[in-house]
């Protein structure tokens, strides 16, 4: 049960840098230089600085979860936090809600419960050398996508790549956390996770520019699920209770559905959360 309270209290810490981060991002405008660049002047944001500050808080606890739960349950879960900033800006900023976007929510709520259920504890095998190369070269790669995408009239390409850089994390710190945390500083696969996560922050901080943060979120969460969870079952060795393969792959199913749900409902007509706030 002190697993799934950390996932929660990571969902939560997630959704509040979601909603502070995009209102930063849009307050920076569409000024020249993206990607590093744009990440380098929002640095100088205190609200930016709030909203990193969450996603640093979310994903320790995030990373303390992979420990012992699989990563198709963590991501998932992490992905709520979407949901929860919804329903954030609902309270707080006064957003409307639509009857189509709660029962999205409801939807995403559903997928999660089907996943927590069919979840096993267990440790992820370490993964070897040939691994820790094949997600270098995807850092890389994506390292070097992040120009053009920089430069694309849509959130979308930087928003895959925020996807598939925060799913590289995600597989760095299965592996790593059931590891002392001295000894983590000598493992090159930690600094391979760092480097990881400041690409996806600056494809993260390019897409909010570009588009509405639900969209851009929900496309990079769905990303991260996908390529997360299939990794962590076929290679990192992550449980399913016996017999409930089926389940677990209609749970994730599900949640993605929800998220990119989520997504689309914010690109026909939600207000942004910059937005809003601007």
């Amino acid at each position: 049960m002190v697993d799934y309270a950390v996932l929660v209290a990571s969902a939560v810490l997630y959704a509040v840098g979601i909603v502070a981060q995009s209102v930063a991002a849009r307050r920076a405008g569409n000024r020249r230089g993206a990607g590093l660049g744009l990440l380098a002047r929002l640095a100088a944001d205190r609200l930016y600085l709030l909203g990193f500050a969450g996603q640093v808080g979310g994903f320790a606890l995030a990373f303390f979860a992979r420990a012992s739960l699989p990563l198709y349950l963590v991501q998932a879960a992490s992905s709520s936090a979407i949901g929860l900033a919804t329903a954030f800006g609902v309270v707080v900023l006064g957003w409307r809600i639509r009857t189509g976007e709660a029962m999205t929510l409801v939807l995403l709520a559903s997928g999660l419960v089907v996943l927590a259920g069919s979840s096993s504890a267990s440790v992820a095998t370490d993964l070897p050398p040939a691994g820790v190369a094949a997600l270098a070269v995807v850092v890389l790669g994506t390292g070097l996508a992040m120009i053009p995408a920089g430069r694309a009239g849509t959130f979308l390409p930087a928003a895959v790549l925020s996807g598939v850089a925060f799913a590289v994390v995600a597989v760095a710190s299965r592996t790593l956390a059931h590891l002392d945390l001295v000894a983590l500083p000598g493992n090159p696969l930690t600094w391979l996770m760092l480097a990881a996560a400041v690409l996806g922050q600056a494809s993260m901080a390019a897409a909010l520019q570009r588009g509405p943060a639900a969209a851009v979120v929900a496309t990079a969460d769905a990303t991260t699920i996908v390529l997360a969870s299939v990794t962590g079952i076929a290679v990192l060795g992550d449980h399913v209770v016996g017999g409930h393969g089926p389940w677990v792959a209609t749970g994730l199913a599900v949640v993605v559905c929800g998220v990119l749900l989520l997504g689309v409902q914010s690109r026909a007509g939600a207000p942004a959360l910059a937005g809003e706030a601007a």
